[in-house]
């Protein structure tokens, strides 16, 4: 069992779903907890694919002591699997070195919850080139807010992309079983990398497959091996999403984005 803090959720492992209905009867029946299920939500994350810009003032008044904070920055993509870099290139001080982490802050904000789809950002450099600030107005709180909001502005820009995780899958069927495994596996974006003999009369095919085309897979096999099939699963690496499914994952995040 284990915490996944980018979907808030708890996910129970176990090697089956019988084994699973066990384990959940067992917490019931011996320590009285009851607990809801449903699927592990698939890790999806966001990138951006071309470079921009973007720029944010902020300026809040409220009678006393103002907010002032202004950002220009200027992001760009990087090759799959490099994460997330802050450069500060801001030249003469038009911000003062004590707000830069705040700037820093409000754009890891934004890489945490994500800006288009609501997942956490990856494979970009982020470089703080210019801003202004106030001698009294100028505060922590206003950079963290204009470089979040100059960072949303410059993603938006940027041709933001939704990735899915891709893993590799090894499965074990009896030999007979094969044809029926492969047809299954080209309806879920299965690229198959190839196929091995057994001993007693299996066989053994390697492929590439979306996470997400997986969710039910495990009932599947065994209906199409005769419960005789097995398989094990690594992650591999992030590709784009469709264009259809990062449509309906961008429209199911922009309720929560305009609650926000």
């Amino acid at each position: 069992m284990e915490h996944h803090a980018a979907q808030n959720e708890t996910v129970l492992y176990g090697l089956g779903d019988l084994h699973l209905r066990v384990m959940l009867a067992r917490m019931t029946e011996r320590y009285g907890v009851a607990v809801k299920t449903s699927p592990p939500a698939v890790p999806y994350r966001e990138t951006i694919s071309r470079p921009a810009e973007g720029h944010h003032r902020h300026k809040k008044q409220t009678g006393g002591a103002g907010q002032f904070g202004e950002v220009y920055l200027r992001i760009e993509p990087l090759p799959r699997g490099s994460g997330f870099e802050f450069v500060d290139d801001v030249v003469g001080g038009a911000i003062p070195g004590q707000f830069l982490p705040a700037v820093e802050k409000g754009v890891r904000q934004v890489m945490n919850e994500g800006a288009i789809a609501g997942f956490a950002l990856q494979d970009l450099r982020v470089s703080v080139y210019d801003g202004k600030h106030h001698a009294v107005d100028s505060k922590e709180v206003a950079f963290v807010a204009a470089g979040r909001k100059a960072f949303i502005t410059a993603i938006r820009e940027a041709g933001p992309i939704v990735l899915e995780p891709v893993v590799r899958v090894a499965i074990s069927s009896p030999a007979n079983a094969i044809g029926d495994v492969t047809s299954d596996l080209a309806t879920r974006r299965a690229r198959i990398n190839g196929q091995d003999t057994l001993p007693g009369g299996r066989a053994e095919i390697s492929a590439l497959v979306p996470l997400s085309e997986l969710q039910d897979y495990l009932s599947r096999l065994k209906a199409l091996t005769g419960g005789d099939g097995t398989y094990t699963m690594d992650l591999s690496h992030y590709d784009p999403v469709p264009a259809r499914r990062q449509q309906e994952l961008v429209a199911a995040f922009k309720p929560r984005e305009e609650a926000d």
